[in-house]
């Protein structure tokens, strides 16, 4: 009697072992679609507008800066921002996004 109940308990034991692989692969799974996916394509639009920067786009650097771009070195990667009458700040082009204050909204 008691071989027939820790047979049954080990069989329950191998079922739950399954759900709990099948259960980790599934929230694996929503966190990929939901989670990683949306940011590879988020950072996948950010490098496209980097590399299609030209001079007078709209721009706002890591900082919060707002200005337009004067001047693009494509060999040492700096960007020359002009954010005022006469004042031109040098960045990095991997710290300039899109200004999206600028851009019109659809509706």
């Amino acid at each position: 009697m008691t071989q027939m109940i820790l047979a049954a308990q080990a069989a329950q034991g191998g079922g739950s072992m399954t759900s709990f692989i099948i259960m980790m692969v599934a929230i694996f799974a929503i966190m990929y679609f939901f989670m990683i996916k949306p940011q590879q394509k988020r950072q996948k639009e950010i490098q496209n507008f980097q590399n299609s920067l030209t001079e007078g786009t709209s721009v706002v650097t890591g900082g919060g800066i707002y200005g337009t771009v004067k001047k693009i070195d494509l060999a040492t990667g700096v960007i020359e921002v002009k954010i005022a009458d006469g004042v031109v700040i040098r960045v990095d082009k991997g710290s300039v996004f899109k200004d999206m204050a600028s851009t019109p909204t659809q509706k």
